[in-house]
């Protein structure tokens, strides 16, 4: 088994992603999250550009990581300066860390063109750099800029620069796809070329994902020799991106052979990371992501939910679990029996196959009509109960009324009135609201109140509007969903019509009543409970 290491650059070069950004204590936090995973090394962020960074590297200190070495990034001296004089690389040392990844270009072209400096000269700056930092005693990674391009453009230059690197004292030199333009049949090759020709020294890949293959390119190198893989958790980065180390990792510990990465069980916790970045930078999950994405391992057609029953391999490449991730069967149109056998499994319904057709038929008009059951898994349960028979309602709603009005000084006022009856009783209420949703939640609630008081536990965690036929404009139909949880799960319940708050009605009145009927097939789990929910 060979050894591959892993090196973050999420805090410094995924932040440079469009939306994408970390507070001090976001950094902290993920810091130690990886180091909990086994990554080798956690870029920091770059001392010498902000405060925040500074703040970051004296407060890392105090941390007792581990597996991972935190590294701080800057570039090589100025040209024409000394390296004892650089202020950039005065920041690196009286940063502390122990690592420092410095950047120098190993392109004659960008040299020339963009430093304005001549080759000997960016050869000088390279190796000053590196042997004032070593003399320092401090770790040394050299990424070699724009190296694939530069290496097409004078092979001789750029495996020059990565000599001066190591000669200056680099423990590993990495190379750079800076523009994220070449492609894995090239990268291969040339780490291949490269690892032969410094004859030892330890190689790495830094690769952008321009052209879609930062992974593909990323594992080409590792295969062709390189060491060491630098990315970004979920392909955080300028322009595309980097390289995605959550689908690096996860090919490199379950479809390739022969490779190490991080400790030996932190692959089962790649899904829970890359959900842990999304939600620290306020971001929503991709839902098609590779390994770890909601998508990944979910079956619509009714072909591959049959097939998947029958042996998971025949439409899954690994198991979900081996990521962190799950199994899900999706209720469409599309479906065949075999969606409903696998989603309504825990209502005992297999052995009906007309109650599966009747189920199967009423899916198929209420998507005719605009529903959609893909994320409403409690609206679904529900459906299967009507059909069923065994579902009784817990309420009836009569009508609803809801006002928006807004004053002279422009504030918004917004009243919801809700008529409902609770078998013989008929409950008539008004709330206000921070809008027209909000206002119906609450009427509904001081209307149900009493009665259902564990209705007291659920709360509202994400609402969304489709627009169904956008050719009809205005008048348009409109599909909500709603995510609704309480302190054991999380459900989605829909609702559909031209009017978004009548659609809103129908999605929060099957969340109350998924709610209910859950807790009565659960049963209460103590006397006092039992006087809790039950409680009139």
């Amino acid at each position: 088994m060979r050894r591959i290491e892993i090196y973050d650059t999420t805090l410094r070069d995924g932040s440079q992603g469009e939306g994408v950004s970390f507070s001090l204590q976001d950094k902290l936090l993920l810091t130690a999250r990886l180091d909990s995973l086994g990554f080798d090394y956690i870029e920091g962020g770059y001392p010498a550009s902000n405060e925040k960074d500074c703040e970051f590297f004296r407060r890392v200190r105090e941390m007792d990581l581990e597996h991972a070495r935190v590294c701080a990034f800057g570039m090589t001296r100025r040209k024409n300066a000394s390296a004892e004089e650089d202020q950039g690389l005065a920041s690196l040392i009286a940063s502390e860390a122990k690592v420092i990844t410095i950047v120098g270009k190993s392109s004659a072209f960008q040299a020339i063109e963009v430093l304005r400096t001549s080759p000997e000269e960016n050869l000088a700056m390279i190796s000053d750099s590196i042997r004032f930092l070593r003399s320092a005693n401090r770790e040394v990674i050299f990424d070699a800029e724009h190296f694939f391009d530069g290496w097409k453009y004078d092979s001789d230059y750029s495996l020059a620069a990565l000599r001066a690197a190591v000669e200056g004292g680099a423990g590993m030199v990495v190379l750079c796809d800076t523009n994220g333009g070449s492609m894995p049949e090239e990268v291969g090759s040339i780490t291949a070329d490269v690892v032969a020709a410094l004859r030892g020294a330890a190689v790495g890949i830094h690769c952008h994902n321009d052209c879609n293959l930062a992974v593909a390119n990323s594992l080409a190198a590792v295969d062709a020799g390189a060491s060491q893989v630098q990315g970004t958790i979920n392909g955080f980065g300028e322009r595309c991106g980097n390289a995605d180390l959550i689908s690096v990792i996860a090919n490199l510990a379950l479809k390739k052979s022969g490779y190490q990465v991080l400790l030996s069980n932190s692959v089962e916790y790649l899904t829970e990371l890359s959900r842990y970045v999304y939600e620290i930078v306020n971001m929503n999950y991709p839902t098609q992501q590779p390994f770890v994405g909601k998508s990944a391992f979910a079956h619509k057609g009714g072909m591959h939910v049959s097939g998947v029953a029958r042996t998971t391999a025949s439409y899954e490449h690994i198991d979900p679990q081996l990521v962190g991730n799950e199994r899900r069967v999706l209720v469409s149109e599309l479906s065949g029996r075999s969606n409903i056998v696998a989603v309504a499994t825990r209502h005992n319904i297999q052995q009906d196959p007309k109650l599966m057709d009747k189920i199967l038929a009423k899916v198929v008009s209420k998507e005719h009509a605009g529903y959609q059951y893909e994320a409403a898994q409690g609206s679904f349960d529900l459906l299967v109960k009507e059909c069923a028979g065994t579902f009784h309602p817990h309420f009836e709603r009569i009508n609803y009324h809801v006002t928006v009005e807004t004053e002279k000084d422009s504030q918004t006022t917004t009243e919801a009135t809700v008529k409902i009856r609770i078998g013989d009783e008929i409950r008539h209420e008004v709330a206000e609201g921070d809008g027209p949703i909000n206002a119906l939640d609450a009427a509904m609630r001081k209307a149900l109140n009493g009665r259902f008081p564990a209705l007291v536990n659920v709360k509202l965690v994400d609402y969304k509007v489709r627009v169904i036929n956008s050719e009809a404009a205005t008048a348009a139909g409109v599909r909500v969903v709603i995510e609704s949880a309480d302190d054991e799960e999380v459900w989605g319940t829909v609702g559909v019509s031209e009017n978004v708050i009548e659609a809103s009605w129908i999605a929060l009145v099957d969340s109350y009543e998924y709610k209910l009927c859950k807790d009565e097939e659960r049963g209460p789990k103590s006397a006092k409970e039992k006087d809790f929910l039950y409680a009139t």
